[in-house]
């Protein structure tokens, strides 16, 4: 008997579509070095997957970006997507989205899952690409239901469901449950922005010797 089921709930579809659903802003940062650098020198690291049990990868930090910095990345975002304000939002549960979070993931330390973001507590997600010698691969994909029958179905979570899991109705699909649609190439300082309720995954980690060679990430959560 297999593990996973071979039905999904289908999912609604829409192309993501380049100014709509996902926006773009190569050479985001006037000084991506010097956050780079400082990101490199941090000492404050939290520890997921292999170091310890937790099922993210890699390590993270928090703050990533100053002050001044998230200040013009939030422009850029608002200015692209029409939002009028950004915040970020809170669980009652107290839970929160690891917001402006410095991640570094090494290349045997990641796969790829594709997932959603919570509806609840983002309606944009962004990351910005950090590691300057990493390959094009590295960068993130939207992904599209492959459905039992090999029909390709959909890729958006939309309410009453709140992530993906919801929207399925079941945590544990099959290996080959999902398809790549679009790809974003990796690019040193370059920003995605993109609606959290698009299935989405980073495409590829990097690096196996050292901080500085892994794929270096500042990821963002925001409401709208």
């Amino acid at each position: 008997m297999s593990l996973f089921p071979t039905q999904m709930r289908p999912l609604p579809y829409r192309k993501p579509s380049l100014g709509r659903d996902y926006w773009v802003f190569d050479d985001a940062l006037p000084e991506p070095l010097a956050l780079r650098e400082r990101c490199l020198a941090r000492e404050d690291w939290v520890y997921g997957y292999p170091t310890t049990a937790e099922v993210w990868p890699g390590m993270r930090a928090l703050p990533a970006l100053s002050t001044a910095e998230l200040t013009i990345v939030e422009d850029k975002v608002r200015a692209a997507t029409g939002a009028k304000k950004l915040w970020v939002a809170t669980a009652e549960d107290g839970a929160r989205l690891n917001h402006n979070c410095v991640q570094v993931v090494g290349a045997v330390e990641g796969t790829v899952k594709p997932h959603t973001d919570s509806l609840d507590l983002c309606r944009y997600a962004g990351v910005l690409y950090l590691n300057p010698q990493v390959s094009d691969n590295c960068g993130t994909s939207f992904f599209r239901q492959r459905l039992g029958d090999g029909r390709l179905g959909g890729n958006i979570v939309l309410p009453p469901h709140r992530n993906l899991v919801d929207a399925l109705g079941n945590r544990f699909v099959q290996p080959n449950a999902f398809a790549v649609d679009v790809r974003v190439a990796h690019r040193f300082n370059r920003l995605l922005v993109y609606k959290a309720n698009l299935i989405h995954s980073a495409n590829a980690y990097a690096g196996f010797d050292g901080i500085e060679s892994k794929r270096m990430t500042a990821v963002f959560f925001w409401m709208a």
